[in-house]
């Protein structure tokens, strides 16, 4: 294999920075700290923060608002992630429903309620960043989830039905055979798929950059290189000294263990870093398009239990990702995100099974960490005696989840009984990760099982789920 560029934070971030040519990356938002106490101060320069910011100073144009990012905007997650702006819910239906139950709510409607907001978020994504002039070369193909044993096959339909039940639209979705996945994709071992027609493809940074330019010209002040060290009821502590504020909202997802506080869900065994890593290729010519089609520029993923997430970016790439080393112990997080040669290779090999005909080369591979719950839901709080809220534990489906998260934290912080208010991830208490060694173990185990699960259901065709999947899914927290 070619050499390729490994870590540098994304592709996405590179090809941003790139765009400036001669003068190398953005100019750093390095600004003094505000000497007068902010309306609202958000920690966390990715998606949920500048979310947060953009519907904050829509409401409020004249509010003090100042958001802190340790590193630069899109650092974490929001700049590295696959760019899927998808409608999948943050977390387990079923658990959503249990908790809304335990509330004296109906839990199958509480849990199409989050779907059908969640849908809503795409399409109010997609209005504002057209609104807003911010090209993230968006484009609304829809995501195909791709069957290569019958147990996976048989997955799919177990998840059309569980889709429909828990609040997706029929129209939305579709059972293939495999001659209509290989008519949009001409993917080799397919023998069938579902289509999710929402889903829409973005590059993460470019969505999150834009964002950000679009919040600071409203009057939002973005401070980087600015870490929090500790938050408190009333102050933000950085490293650059402290900050005062009337409310604080924590966007720090995997990163939130890094910060001091007595505030619930912030802790390092409330959510830890799970690693995902991704590579892009070169750019293929038209010939191999021709072969390959994706002319529908679908989000694609497969049903497998190491399942992987893939794009046909706007410049004529495939960028695809999957879990790799997925837990670095005692909640490491991956830093510039340099990825270890077998993921390389694991991930490659992945994209020879689908297009066997193709000759790929890899140009850059990265990694980020996702916030994962113990029970793998997502979760929003907010404190009206300290005005501190948080949002963390997106799982992987975030790129949407932020939108809805930051609407519903203005929402808690400003008092209101809305609709986002009373959805079921609100103050969901998700239990706290084992300590060090176990969830180290556990982690790494879930993940072995996983992928010998994989190897078995594909050696011998099953058409079945392993029961071994099914244990590592009891063990992980990810099935009831």
């Amino acid at each position: 294999m070619t050499a390729y560029r490994n870590g540098e934070i994304s592709h996405w971030m590179t090809a941003r920075h790139e765009k400036n040519g001669p003068a190398g990356p953005p100019q750093r938002r390095t600004g003094n700290l505000p000497d007068e106490p902010q309306d609202l101060v958000i920690v966390g320069g990715g998606l949920t923060g500048l979310w947060a910011a953009y519907h904050a100073i829509l409401d409020r144009p004249t509010a003090k608002i100042t958001v802190l990012e340790a590193k630069e905007v899109g650092y974490g997650a929001s700049g590295r992630n696959g760019g899927w702006l998808s409608p999948l819910i943050p977390g387990n239906r079923a658990v959503y429903a249990k908790a809304a139950r335990k509330r004296g709510q109906d839990g199958a409607a509480a849990v199409a309620s989050f779907q059908r907001e969640m849908d809503k978020a795409i399409g109010d994504t997609l209005r504002v960043l057209r609104e807003e002039g911010i090209e993230a070369d968006q484009r609304q193909g829809g995501h195909l989830r791709v069957a290569t044993t019958p147990a996976a096959m048989k997955r799919l339909e177990l998840t059309y039905a569980a889709d429909l039940a828990g609040g997706y639209r029929a129209e939305d979705l579709e059972i293939l055979d495999a001659g209509a996945v290989k008519k949009r994709i001409a993917i080799g071992p397919a023998l069938g798929g579902l289509l999710t027609r929402t889903t829409a493809r973005v590059d993460p940074a470019k969505l999150v950059q834009g964002l950000a330019a679009v919040v600071e010209a409203k009057g939002v002040r973005i401070l980087e290189r600015t870490p929090a060290t500790r938050i408190a009821a009333g102050v933000v502590t950085t490293s650059r000294g402290a900050v005062h504020a009337t409310t604080i909202l924590t966007c720090l997802e995997a990163y939130s263990g890094q910060v001091e506080s007595d505030t619930r869900g912030l802790g390092k065994r409330d959510i830890i870093p799970v690693n995902s890593s991704m590579i892009v290729t070169n750019q293929l010519s038209e010939a191999v398009w021709e072969r390959i089609g994706w002319q529908g520029h679908e989000c694609l993923g497969d049903a497998a239990h190491t399942f992987v997430y893939a794009q046909r970016t706007a410049d004529d790439r495939i960028a695809i990702g999957g879990r790799g080393t997925p837990y670095a112990f005692n909640s490491g997080t991956p830093g510039r995100g340099q990825v270890d040669a077998r993921t390389v290779r694991t991930l490659t090999e992945r994209l020879e099974l689908f297009f066997p005909e193709v000759r790929f080369s890899v140009e850059h591979a990265w990694r980020g960490a996702i916030g994962v719950t113990r029970d793998w839901c997502a979760g929003i709080t907010f404190d009206s005696h300290t005005k501190i809220g948080v949002a963390r534990g997106y799982a992987g489906h975030g790129v949407t989840a932020t939108y809805l998260a930051a609407r519903t934290l203005l929402d808690r912080a400003a008092g209101q009984d809305t609709a986002l208010t009373r959805l079921p991830w609100n103050d969901h208490d998700s239990g706290r990760w084992e300590p060090e060694p176990l969830r180290w173990l556990g982690v790494h185990g879930m993940y072995r099982l996983f992928g010998v699960a994989d190897r078995w259901e594909e050696s011998r065709h099953s058409q079945n789920t392993s029961l071994i999947a099914r244990f590592g899914s009891r063990l992980a927290g990810l099935s009831e």
